[in-house]
């Protein structure tokens, strides 16, 4: 396996352990915003509202002192998905910037580094092909 092939699957592997990690921070938002409304207490769905409801839940008194440090575990657990994300986002980040093609890949309004990690993982190289055109139907 070459060098490329090698560094591209690195960066696969990267953006994939980010597409579990962003599951996992979703499934645990949903739970929590379940577990809240079970005591009255309801959020937006937008993942920006989960801390804030976390820093709600945590002063709130009228919520049993159980159910507080339950969600104190909650809280630690999101803390550690973020900080996860933002880790393999940093390195996604340092592979990018270290890739000519996805660097040229991200100059194009609307792809960003992980769209451009995709692109260069996912796309074939063009050396098998016999020709980069379109084969054309021949009228009947």
């Amino acid at each position: 396996m070459s060098a490329k092939a090698v560094n591209e699957q690195a960066a696969a592997v990267l953006v994939s352990v980010r597409e579990r990690l962003i599951r996992n921070r979703t499934q645990l938002a949903s739970a929590i915003r379940g577990y809240t409304a079970e005591f009255g207490i309801s959020v937006v769905k937008e993942l920006a509202h989960i801390p804030l409801l976390l820093e709600r839940i945590q002063s709130d008194e009228t919520v049993p002192e159980l159910t507080r440090e339950v969600f104190a575990s909650q809280v630690a657990e999101y803390a550690q998905i973020e900080e996860k994300i933002a880790d393999v986002d940093a390195r996604i980040m340092a592979w990018q910037r270290a890739d000519e093609h996805s660097k040229r890949l991200n100059t194009i309004p609307g792809i960003g580094p992980i769209g451009a990690a995709l692109l260069i993982i996912e796309t074939p190289a063009p050396e098998p092909f016999r020709s980069g055109h379109r084969a054309t139907r021949q009228p009947r």
